[in-house]
């Protein structure tokens, strides 16, 4: 008898005796045809780009060696002011990035294609395109004009863009969950807003806090250069520093932003563990 158990494609058969499935056709000259896209993209934005001056970050290395000597002996003499004002960017950070998640979930509700019908989904997603393709300096230019000079300038500007980037991250995840739990709380007579307490939020509220949380770390570093603009926190004092050639004191203010981020970032990773 022949033992038919070491066949190829049969359990136990050895791994070199396993025929795999070829790939279909289709789907590896869609493979091939996005690989041309992305080479020819680059290729097509190689010399707009200039990207050929990359071989003078060797050839000036010099010229970058003697700008950086000014940074080497930081001044912190004034740095009751500089820590005072990294502080007031934290709270900007902080109540931007609030304010963004609180209204960015119904966006992202309606923005999911899984629960909002397309008719509402097209326009509430076009809407938040138009809120994450502007940057946040030009809201905060925006917001000045209307509010004045501050940071609550700054607080509107980050809210705004980032409602448009926390709607797409909570959407995402929204579409990605699983159907049946959903499914199971609607046979029970529930109404939408029951299916979405009950069935959706439990299964994305682990993405939805970290996405919430590194948007807030993200907010901290762009609240710094707000103030250029006059939206308030460390970014005003930094420009004028680097406006007026004071490199010893932009220096100290660069310090103090780099430690200011390294402990946010520290004090999420902590925050993500307990939550998540």
């Amino acid at each position: 008898m022949t033992d038919t158990s070491m066949r190829p494609g049969r359990p136990g058969a050895p791994l070199d005796a396993i025929t795999l499935p070829k790939e279909d056709l289709s789907r590896r000259l869609y493979r091939w045809g996005m690989w041309v896209l992305v080479l020819g993209a680059l290729a097509w934005s190689f010399y707009p780009a200039e990207v050929f001056r990359a071989v003078n970050l060797v050839t000036d290395a010099a010229n970058m060696g003697q700008y950086a000597k000014g940074f080497l002996n930081p001044n912190f003499h004034e740095w009751e002011l500089y820590v005072s004002e990294m502080i007031l960017t934290v709270q900007i950070a902080v109540w931007g990035t609030v304010l963004a998640v609180v209204f960015g979930i119904p966006f992202a509700i309606l923005s999911s294609s899984n629960i909002a019908p397309f008719w509402i989904v097209q326009p509430v997603r076009r809407l938040m395109d138009a809120a994450r393709a502007i940057n946040e300096l030009v809201f905060a230019v925006l917001f000045v004009v209307a509010v004045g000079l501050g940071p609550f300038a700054g607080v509107m500007a980050l809210f705004v863009h980032n409602m448009g980037i926390i709607a797409k991250l909570f959407s995402e995840a929204v579409e990605s969950i699983d159907p049946r739990p959903v499914e199971g709380i609607r046979a029970t007579g529930a109404t939408k807003l029951q299916e979405i307490v009950f069935g959706v939020v439990p299964q994305v509220l682990p993405l939805w806090i970290s996405y919430s949380l590194y948007r807030f770390e993200t907010n901290v570093r762009s609240a710094t250069v707000l103030g250029i603009v006059g939206a308030g926190g460390i970014g005003q004092v930094l420009f004028e520093s680097i406006r007026g050639f004071y490199y010893a004191e932009t220096a100290a203010i660069i310090i103090i932003v780099i430690v200011t981020v390294s402990i946010v970032d520290i004090l999420s990773q902590q925050l993500r563990r307990l939550v998540i």
